[in-house]
């Protein structure tokens, strides 16, 4: 049995719906989700609230599996760089599925993140992240 993607938020979507995990139809008009895979709860409720006030859909993975699961739809994938994920296999499933990762660190590990680093699109860090969700959400990276 695949694992589920909890859909968090988004106009017009069910929770656990197909449409939330593998996104929009063409020509639907509906903005493609973004999936983060995030454990640590705080961001998870920062990211889910800024999520449903700028309108944009968005589905919480917590492991690979799910990422793996899930990553054909999101345009964008937002990771926590700081939880030790099985990180190779969602860089792995994100470019497969080219999918720009948009990842987050902290100062303090940096250092240890950094190997990820040439993987994503871009890194920031927690700080940063927080300021720009709202447009990173809408948004996403320049490729």
């Amino acid at each position: 049995m695949a694992p589920q993607i909890r859909n968090i938020g988004g106009p017009d979507m069910a929770p656990d719906s197909p449409q939330a995990v593998a996104g929009p139809s063409p020509g639907s008009g509906q903005q493609r989700p973004v999936l983060a895979v995030v454990k640590d709860l705080f961001f998870v409720a920062r990211i889910r609230e800024t999520a449903r006030l700028a309108g944009v859909p968005l589905a919480i993975a917590r492991s690979a599996d799910e990422v793996e699961a899930g990553v054909t739809g999101p345009r964008l994938l937002l990771l926590d760089l700081t939880t030790g994920f099985d990180y190779a296999r969602i860089f792995d499933a994100a470019e497969r599925a080219g999918v720009p990762v948009l990842a987050f660190t902290t100062h303090a590990l940096a250092r240890e993140t950094q190997p990820w680093h040439a993987r994503c699109a871009r890194v920031v860090t927690k700080e940063t992240l927080t300021a720009e969700l709202p447009s990173l959400l809408r948004e996403g990276v320049a490729p």
